[in-house]
């Protein structure tokens, strides 16, 4: 180049507007996403592993759903005893009253207060309750509706549930999950005594409703390893589960899966477990073991 040719400008490429920063960053978090959701995929095999059909369940299972059993808490028990699954998401009973399981640590569905999907319905005062009808589907929550009741000093026959539909017509009913949740969104004369709040107040404590039941005679290092990854996916992930479920509205899903649930078990949610252990042996429910938790 001969000195007298003038040198040309430097352009710089314009700096990124606010917009395009954040589609960037978005595409970046779902590129993050895929390659989470491509790790887990396919990841349980040969572990046979079921869970429950409920909304409150769903962060639990992120990046797992095709390979995972989804079943009623009972069916899922009767599955797991007939060494049908390696592991389940199972109310907390199961554990406790088969000693024959291992929990997988740090992993729940709680609450701490009202849980809104496990409740007793009643149209007559609770004093007079004398016959319940109750979706047997998760025997934790009978198991816990048996000891509130004890502690209120009631007696009452608890009868099945055979069909939702009958619901609206019974004084007293004990509805769960989904179709709980159904319920309690519609018009219907009953009052609600959710079993969360109740044991909240009657405890100070979280109730822990479901764990990851495992058998002991599995090796199951990597069958451990991968339910945390999924917990941490969708925790990580929370935002996106409650945007893009299509259940109910997107305001209830941001209370219950934000507010009403939480999905770890630490030492508060040991002391709830442990707290109705001493309450089914004091009332005679049971027998009852304590349960093992595995890291």
């Amino acid at each position: 180049m001969n000195s007298g040719e003038e040198i040309p400008e430097l352009r710089l490429a314009p700096p990124d507007t606010p917009e395009q920063l954040a589609e960037r960053a978005e595409r970046e978090r779902r590129r993050r996403e895929d390659v989470r959701q491509m790790e887990l995929s396919n990841s349980l095999k040969p572990f046979r592993v079921g869970s429950v059909p409920y909304l409150n369940s769903v962060p639990l299972t992120r990046g797992l759903e095709d390979e995972i059993l989804f079943l009623p808490p009972a069916q899922l028990a009767e599955k797991l005893r007939a060494n049908e699954l390696d592991a389940a998401l199972l109310s907390i009973t199961e554990v406790l009253f088969h000693d024959c399981y291992d929990v997988l640590d740090g992993i729940a569905v709680a609450s701490l207060g009202e849980v809104f999907s496990v409740y007793l319905a009643h149209k007559i005062p609770l004093d007079q309750i004398r016959r319940i009808h109750c979706d047997a589907a998760s025997l934790t929550s009978v198991n816990l509706l048996k000891v509130i009741l004890a502690e209120y000093g009631i007696e009452a026959e608890l009868l099945p549930l055979t069909d939702y539909a009958t619901a609206p017509d019974l004084d007293a009913v004990l509805l769960i999950g989904n179709p709980a949740i159904a319920f309690r969104r519609e018009t219907h004369p009953h009052t609600i005594l959710d079993l969360g709040a109740a044991w909240h107040d009657l405890t100070g404590l979280p109730f822990v409703y479901a764990i990851w039941a495992l058998r002991r005679d599995v090796e199951n290092e990597r069958l451990k390893r991968q339910l945390r990854e999924a917990r941490d996916f969708g925790l990580d992930t929370l935002d996106h589960i409650i945007a893009s479920r299509a259940d109910y509205d997107l305001d209830f899903r941001k209370d219950y899966l934000g507010w009403h649930i939480h999905f770890h078990m630490g030492s508060d949610e040991k002391r709830g477990i442990a707290r109705f252990i001493e309450l089914l042996r004091k009332h005679g429910i049971g027998p009852v073991y304590d349960p093992v938790f595995v890291a």
